[in-house]
């Protein structure tokens, strides 16, 4: 994912708010505080082709500042609505997971609304497993509290 991805990260953003069960925000950030928010090194889109459209992407936000927290990150992935149920989802995040072990991440945390079934299959099939419930943790654009899965993926590889 570069700048010249931003317009279409921003679509696919919007796609996701859209849902209503894909994020508590608003509206999708512009480029440059989501650019300062994101690891450069994980951070992906998925196309059909070179040329083609951007059908979605993934990104991984840090999980805290402290040292000892280096390790893991906040992941994110979603889906173009004209794109899901292709399996675009899974190849995002079968790139990102090997790409966040070579750059040392040994735990990733994603956090999905309840209702959102087909976010919570999805990383359960990467090897995600849900770890808690965080009750009426935060409101959504229309001002429902909502209650957010945790997930937590751990590396089989880095950090042992």
């Amino acid at each position: 994912m570069t700048a010249a991805d931003a317009a279409d990260v921003r679509r696919i953003h919007a796609d996701g708010i859209a849902t209503g069960v894909a994020t508590l925000e608003a509206d999708p950030p512009a480029w440059e505080p989501f650019d300062r928010a994101h690891r450069s090194d994980c951070r992906f889109v998925a196309r059909d082709r070179p040329d083609g459209p951007v059908l979605g992407w993934c990104a991984l936000g840090p999980y805290s500042s402290r040292h000892v927290y280096r390790g893991v990150a906040w992941e994110s992935v979603y889906v173009a609505a004209d794109a899901r149920g292709r399996g675009v989802g899974r190849a995002l995040l079968e790139v990102l997971i090997p790409a966040s072990e070579s750059a040392g991440i040994w735990t990733l945390w994603a956090g999905v609304i309840a209702e959102n079934a087909a976010s919570l299959a999805l990383h359960e099939r990467v090897g995600f497993r849900r770890v808690g419930v965080q009750d009426r943790i935060g409101q959504d654009a229309h001002g429902r509290w909502r209650d957010v899965v945790l997930l937590q993926r751990r590396s089989e590889i880095v950090g042992h």
